[in-house]
């Protein structure tokens, strides 16, 4: 037990813990964490105007206006889980806190394959559009420097690669407006012939038809949205909120504008010819050469973007991962400025892995993309509604209506559901990416079951080849004492037995251990409850697998004293678990450190 600190350590712990407004969760500001996402957002335009068009025809602009309305109620639902949540992870950090690893790792799978198909894809797109500049460029092997490019970024550190963010985002900007302005003008010189011909073409199979399917193709126009709550610990305090009003004012106003200037521009029919590269046909349509070229290379530039953007998300997300043990720890390892290059590295590898087994066909990745980030979005909303219910009490910053979570998910359900009627062969591709990936966490996560049902099966052999097999048996068996040797520990108030009990039943279901710490923190040790040690007897005596340890610590409960007890204990701060805190609980959830909710 520690000694009772004096009344002036005491008054210096609360001050400390009150300064709530000047905690850092790192040190990007809105400028560069709006560009590091809203590269990929923005870079949408350059591609889902054509989509739209091909989908909905003269219904586009409208088509992409409901995907900017769809797309403001997911700014409250992703404002709520992360003001709520201040943790890297996106979809996963908000399963894990609200239900098991297993799901959270299925958001987890789904959001690593959006990422590695943004990637390629952004890079192969970018060097596409470099090719119509350089027809002697070896595209392939273009796009494969291009990937190795942003992983050296990453790996010096977010705050340099974010300045180039920045210096891509500003150009697209700027080349957008100019786009639009010059379009403008050659409109008002040349008249509204072209698009009064447009409008008045009739959509293939009726208004609601072209809707829908134009709602699905423009839900892609979004991609990215999710990107900003992966990489949230790097953010300064109150960032996130912003990147998420950026990225929507974005694409409300960019998104409809360039899908009604392309039908005042170019008629319908050669849209589908011209679906790779409209933006810069445009601009030789309405500008001439120079804003073709101005455009394209925008495009090299922000598609490049979106490539970073992918290597930041998912360094986040799968530095997250391997903490809480779902991947192999190895991959936590840092270099000397503090990244962890390991997992740039492996995305890297993989990325490359797949342009190649592709061939640089990106049509087949569009499956894996679409479909995966549509899934990742349906998730995100589900573990809103999940905090909803099992997380009532934990305090946040704002929260979104339950009629605002519903519209919402049931609008990207419907994307995803358009999609896949429109185009079948995706979900067999997506399939073909997702199940291998799916399979890997989940051998992570059943690894004791294995390294058993390896045990058992040396066991049987013990009787024919005693000596080899016997020195195995012992090997298997002390990794599995190994991982179970793991201690955790659960802080609590007193709660009553059976909120401790589903505290126990929670580490049994989620955990790789069988040694737990059952901690109470109060001011004088006669706050503690008298039936408390009774209570933990009694359940020590019905879990006779997993040795509890009841702790009574004269203290007070907040961050300094996790940092002395994850010190002192040798435990990480993330096996660490409390009870959903109550509104008036003074720390906010990132301030402890990455310490779970789990009751």
């Amino acid at each position: 037990m520690r000694k009772k600190k004096s009344d002036n350590q005491h008054d210096a712990s609360r001050a400390t813990a009150g300064r709530l407004t000047e905690h850092k969760h790192g040190g990007l500001g809105e400028l560069p964490s709006t560009a590091i996402c809203g590269n990929d957002i923005t870079s949408s335009c350059l591609y889902v105007s054509a989509l739209a068009i091909i989908a909905a025809g003269r219904w586009a602009p409208v088509a992409l206006l409901i995907v900017a309305v769809v797309l403001y109620l997911f700014r409250s639902i992703y404002a709520e889980v992360v003001g709520a949540l201040p943790l890297n992870g996106g979809a996963y950090n908000a399963l894990l806190n609200t239900t098991s690893k297993f799901r959270a790792s299925i958001a987890a799978c789904l959001t690593i394959l959006s990422y590695m198909a943004t990637a390629v894809i952004s890079a192969g797109e970018a060097m596409h559009y470099a090719h119509t500049m350089w027809e002697g460029l070896p595209v392939l092997w273009a796009t494969i420097g291009l990937l190795a490019m942003f992983m050296i970024l990453s790996i010096i550190g977010v705050s340099e690669s974010s300045r180039v963010a920045v210096g891509i985002f500003v150009i697209h900007i700027v080349s957008l407006i100019t786009l639009l302005v010059v379009g403008v003008v050659f409109i008002a010189t040349n008249g509204l012939e072209t698009l009064t011909i447009n409008l008045a073409t009739p959509a293939k199979g009726g208004v609601v038809r072209a809707l829908f399917f134009g709602f699905a193709a423009a839900l892609l126009g979004i991609s990215g949205f999710e990107s900003s709550a992966n990489f949230v610990e790097e953010q300064a305090e109150g960032v996130f909120p912003k990147t998420l009003r950026n990225m929507w004012l974005a694409v409300s106003f960019f998104n409809p504008a360039m899908a009604l200037l392309a039908l005042a521009l170019v008629p319908i029919p050669d849209v589908e010819p011209h679906k790779e590269g409209l933006l810069a046909h445009m601009g030789q349509e309405c500008g001439g050469q120079w804003l073709k070229w101005t455009i394209s290379i925008d495009a090299v530039l922000v598609l490049s973007g979106a490539v970073l953007t992918s290597f930041v998300g998912v360094n986040g997300l799968v530095r997250r991962m391997t903490l809480d043990r779902c991947l192999p720890q190895f991959l936590l390892k840092t270099n000397r400025r503090g990244t962890t290059h390991r997992i740039i590295i492996t995305f890297f590898a993989l990325s490359v892995s797949v342009l190649l087994i592709t061939r640089g066909d990106l049509e087949a990745l569009a499956g894996v993309y679409t479909i995966s980030f549509l899934a990742v979005m349906a998730l995100f909303g589900l573990g809103n509604i999940l905090l909803k219910v099992k997380r009532s009490k934990l305090p946040r910053p704002t929260r979104a209506s339950w009629l605002t979570v519903l519209v919402a998910i049931i609008a990207v359900v419907a994307g995803l559901v358009g999609n896949a009627i429109e185009h079948p062969p995706y979900l067999r591709v997506f399939l073909e990416y997702f199940v291998p990936a799916l399979l890997v966490v989940g051998v992570m996560l059943g690894r004791i079951t294995i390294l058993k049902g390896c045990l058992f099966v040396i066991r049987a052999m013990i009787a024919s080849l005693i000596g080899p097999m016997h020195q195995m048996a012992d090997a298997i068996r002390a990794k599995i004492k190994q991982i179970n040797s793991q201690q955790v520990v659960f802080f609590t108030r007193g709660d009553n037995i059976a909120n401790l009990n589903n505290a126990l039943l929670y580490v049994r279901q989620n955990e790789h251990t069988n040694r737990i710490k059952i901690v109470t923190v109060v001011k004088d040790k006669s706050e503690v409850p008298s039936r408390m040690k009774e209570d933990i007897e009694f359940l020590d005596d019905a879990y006779p697998e997993i040795d509890i340890e009841f702790v009574v610590i004269e203290d007070i409960f907040g961050p300094q004293l996790i940092d002395h007890l994850a010190e002192r204990w040798k435990i990480p701060k993330n096996f660490m678990f409390i009870g959903s805190p109550g509104d008036h609980f003074m720390y906010g959830l990132a301030e402890l450190g990455g310490v779970r909710l789990i009751i």
